[in-house]
């Protein structure tokens, strides 16, 4: 019996030892998208192994000789994964709105194998092509709302910061700030100590940290961030807060009460509430009803 059981103990543990040294199956390859359904595609940088698009979804009844005002939103995904087909659904609900809705893509490690500094690069540029195609766009460039999840949170920040930082080029900077930025379990410090992954930017991790380099004047912000977030603290939103308030500026702060750095997906009340606060905090900044100023 003894014997039996020492068996059956033995084989147990090297099947669970089996089972835990069981490699994940890797992630499988993402594919830059060259459309997205109800969008117009426009390439705003030449690279290597894609060009580098945004993706525009325009009003039912837009008119090349409108002034609209532009809601740009720039997905997440760690500067390494994600694509514009995850903002598109932000671009579709400004569409609906009334708004020109812009979902760029930017490089990222796993389908261009760059940083952090080349993504925050093309979120500086696809501002700046907007800007700059704002008569053929039939937009308002003095109207732009910014905004972004996780990692987009972080490139929406830094198109609102006029400095140029480490990696970007002056001569793409966007030539006026976002009226507005809307932000969701943003990345807003990468600084050594406190911050997100600053080994991902090297000695320019204080450099690229939103937070460090504010400027006196920042567009007036919503944030959204949960108090379950396990891989961007709410801390982060929460410093990012009280040291724009500290500065004068405007910024309203959503807690999610048990929303984890997913919360859209994980609370799908969450979702609909958030399109809601949003659409709340545009009116408070005279962006809508679409047309009034």
């Amino acid at each position: 019996m003894m014997r039996r059981r020492f068996l059956f103990v033995a084989t147990l543990a090297a099947a669970t030892l089996a089972g835990a040294q069981t490699p994940k199956a890797p992630r499988p390859p993402e594919t830059t998208p060259v459309t997205l359904p109800g969008s117009e595609a426009q390439v705003f940088r030449e690279a290597k192994p894609d060009p580098v698009r945004l993706h525009v979804f325009k009003p039912k009844d837009w008119k090349a000789s409108d002034r609209r005002p532009v809601f740009i939103w720039f997905f997440g995904g760690g500067w390494t994964r994600g694509t514009p087909a995850n903002a598109a659904g932000w671009g579709k609900w400004a569409a609906d709105l009334g708004f020109v809705g812009v979902a760029p893509d930017y490089r990222t490690k796993d389908r261009f194998g760059t940083s952090p500094l080349e993504s925050v690069a093309d979120g500086r540029a696809a501002m700046r092509w907007v800007q700059d195609h704002a008569r053929e766009l039939g937009i308002d460039p003095t109207r732009i709302v910014v905004g972004g999840n996780s990692a987009g949170g972080h490139l929406a920040l830094w198109t609102a910061i006029a400095h140029t930082p480490p990696g970007s080029s002056e001569s793409e900077a966007p030539l006026a700030k976002p009226v507005a930025l809307v932000l969701t379990s943003a990345v807003s410090d990468t600084s050594k100590g406190k911050g997100y992954t600053p080994a991902r930017f090297g000695e320019n991790a204080e450099a690229l940290s939103p937070l460090h380099q504010l400027d006196a004047k920042m567009p007036a912000m919503i944030v959204f961030h949960g108090d379950a977030d396990t891989t961007v603290p709410q801390a982060q939103s929460l410093a990012l807060r009280d040291k724009l308030r500290a500065t004068g500026n405007s910024v309203e702060f959503v807690n999610v009460p048990g929303g984890s750095h997913n919360f859209g997906g994980e609370l799908p009340e969450w979702r609909k509430k958030t399109w809601t606060l949003v659409e709340g905090f545009l009116t408070e900044q005279k962006l809508l009803p679409v047309g009034a100023k």
